[in-house]
């Protein structure tokens, strides 16, 4: 199982040195991969998880890392496709992807915010069919010389997009979702199913049942199939972990040991790539702590759990 690194991308530490100090750190420290995430607005009012209130744009905050970083995997996870154009998000991905040298990763969920829907002008009804087109419309632009579509929500006139990403096909699409058809809908058209940050880990092997028995039915090796979750990791040096709801402790929680057991286990559970985020620790990704005490605890946590360590 490979191992990644949430990006300084929420709060306190997500900064210009912050990116910059961390995103070559993960790269130094053996981390695979580097992951942002999406959101565009918190409504009046919301009293949302202190990760929500302050967010860099995923796709630029990856851009500025990619120029710093020469080896490290950089994903998103991920752009909610309704907000953003699917002709628009090919050619950034693309540009991405080649500034990269063919690094990107590129995560993709149908959004869930009301806010959000109603500033982009985004229509929440039948997101998972508008999902498949979106898709759809990626592969044309990315591997045709002349690309041309024509759907029920999209249409792209016959036109050519330059230059291509790097990565043959394009890079990588992952697709988020909780519900069973949102990870039968991995299974059959992606690259791979990645978790959300409130997946109960203690569960995880039924969601990848279902991703993998979805790629077998459409005729897909289930094998191939990527799994990524995202780690919100709650470490307590020396500590027991934090109780969840039913009172048991919650994965990727307490001290480093007991998180690293938990990283193995989820390994067993068919995990192919898990990314340890710090964004959801209240004492990093808060926008009113300082920026040195979040950068001081970050560093400390990343290099506790970074491949090799323990």
């Amino acid at each position: 199982m490979k191992i990644g690194f949430g990006a300084p991308v929420a709060g306190a530490w997500a900064t210009p040195r912050g990116l910059a100090d961390f995103a070559i750190r993960a790269e130094a420290l053996g981390y695979d991969s580097l992951w942002t995430f999406h959101r565009l607005l918190v409504a009046e009012g919301d009293e949302v998880a202190p990760v929500y209130r302050s967010v860099l744009d995923p796709l630029v905050a990856l851009g500025f890392a990619a120029g710093i970083t020469k080896r490290i995997r950089l994903g998103v996870a991920l752009v909610n496709l309704p907000f953003v154009s699917p002709v628009y998000l090919a050619k950034q991905a693309s540009t991405l992807d080649v500034l990269s040298n063919g690094r990107l990763d590129l995560g993709l969920g149908i959004g869930w915010s009301p806010v959000e829907f109603a500033a982009t002008g985004a229509v929440p009804k039948r997101r998972g069919a508008r999902a498949e087109e979106y898709l759809r419309v990626l592969d044309t632009l990315w591997n045709d010389e002349i690309s041309s579509f024509e759907g029920e929500f999209y249409t792209v006139p016959p036109a050519a997009m330059q230059p291509k990403p790097v990565q043959p096909g394009g890079p990588p699409v992952l697709l988020g979702g909780a519900v069973p058809a949102a990870l039968r809908r991995a299974g059959r058209l992606a690259s791979g199913w990645m978790s959300r940050s409130a997946t109960d880990l203690d569960r995880i092997g039924e969601g990848i049942a279902i991703v993998k028995q979805a790629a077998a039915d459409a005729g897909r090796d289930p094998d191939a199939v990527r799994v990524v979750v995202r780690g919100v990791v709650r470490a307590e040096p020396g500590g027991a972990g934090v109780p969840g709801p039913d009172g048991r402790r919650l994965r990727l929680s307490g001290s480093y040991e007991l998180i690293r057991e938990d990283a193995a286990w989820l390994a067993e559970q068919g995990v192919t790539e898990l990314y340890y985020d710090l964004n959801w620790d209240p004492a990093v990704g808060h926008p009113k702590v300082s920026e040195e005490a979040a950068a001081d605890r970050a560093g400390e946590i990343m290099a506790a759990l970074a491949p090799g360590a323990g």
